[in-house]
């Protein structure tokens, strides 16, 4: 292990696919991980073992990062428990299946706040928790998982696409306003993903249920789907110290195409 020896991450939606990559391959690196999940304690535990069985240490907090209240109860619990979060990675979001993407103008008041609470809101509470103590640290990097959607614009994806270009917009924002504490802020926007929110995406536009992304690895880029641990891989680049002079970007990992 080498690169954040001595650096504690906090990410969010940590136990399963994107999130469960990146607190994996971040323990790797060195790093102790704050592991947030919504509703799957038994998967956030395994995950917390797979960060213990590294040698590093973990600590699993539950916490839906829509609800103000609580993602300040967990970033307060979790500084206490690590000593502070000198990297944050809001992974946790909804997709546009999980309203059944509506069009902009047929969407209801309650799925545009389901998708902005957990693809805006979410980011703001713990951006607004967690960097004013990063503030004190040698380095501070905070991270939105976001994705080319935003680019996109596609049919059906507008309540989606909006929560992440809102999300990516605060962002570079924040980037400019924290450089002087030595924080970098960065965007990583994978592409199709292999997994639960990327199956659900290929059986809205299939129409079936029963997704074997195999099938569509001979008309992906480089002859396969993109994995997890690609995007993480991309994650702990920018905040190890290779990725030291990296601030206010947006790197898409989607195979050169959307």
């Amino acid at each position: 292990m080498a690169g954040l020896e001595g650096r504690t991450a906090l990410v969010t939606g940590g136990s399963r696919g994107i999130g469960r990559a990146i607190c994996v391959r971040l323990a790797a690196d060195g790093a102790d991980v704050a592991i947030n999940y919504a509703n799957n304690a038994e998967a956030a535990n395994e995950v917390a073992d797979e960060v213990r069985a590294l040698g590093r240490r973990a600590e699993v907090y539950q916490a839906d990062v829509a609800d103000r209240a609580a993602v300040e109860a967990m970033c307060e619990q979790a500084v206490g428990d690590l000593g502070r979060i000198d990297i944050l990675v809001n992974n946790a979001g909804l997709g546009s299946a999980y309203v059944n993407r509506p069009k902009i103008t047929e969407a209801t008041t309650e799925q545009y706040q389901t998708l902005l609470g957990a693809n805006l809101w979410g980011a703001i509470h713990t951006v607004q928790a967690l960097v004013p103590q990063m503030r004190a640290a040698d380095r501070g990097d905070v991270v939105m998982i976001s994705s080319v959607a935003t680019e996109g614009m596609a049919p059906g994806y507008g309540l989606y696409a909006l929560s992440k270009a809102a999300m990516e917009a605060m962002a570079h924002t924040l980037a400019k306003e924290e450089r002087e504490h030595g924080i970098r802020v960065n965007v990583v926007a994978p592409g199709l993903v292999d997994t639960d929110m990327g199956r659900a995406l290929v059986s809205a536009l299939t129409g079936h249920d029963d997704v074997d992304m195999r099938e569509r690895d001979a008309s992906s880029p480089f002859g396969y789907v993109c994995e997890p641990a690609d995007i993480a891989a991309t994650v702990a680049h920018l905040v190890g110290e290779d990725g030291r002079y990296i601030t206010n970007q947006k790197i898409r990992v989607n195979g050169g195409g959307f």
